[in-house]
């Protein structure tokens, strides 16, 4: 899980404007840090299968995001999609 005061880091580095918790780029931002320390969490304990299937809905839940974000403004999708290094 995601600490505090990391994921408050995480929403000051990607909010569109004060007090921004719920914009796509910001939720897109959240859930690929949630993704990065699960990963790592699951590259020791291999065999956690219920963290797996958590990992895979968040992966999916960004997916859902990012595609909205392409559909209504394709320059913010390449934007959050260049500053988190998601796609290579």
């Amino acid at each position: 899980m995601i600490q505090k005061d990391a994921k408050t880091a995480v929403i000051a580095e990607y909010a569109t404007h004060e007090g921004d918790t719920g914009s796509p780029e910001v939720q897109i931002a959240i859930l690929t840090a949630r993704i990065n320390e699960l990963t790592e969490h699951l590259r020791e304990h291999k065999h956690d299968n219920h963290s797996r299937r958590g990992l895979l809905m968040m992966v999916g839940k960004r997916r859902n995001l990012l595609d909205y974000l392409a559909r209504k403004d394709v320059n913010r999708y390449r934007s959050i999609i260049a500053r988190l290094g998601i796609r290579k």
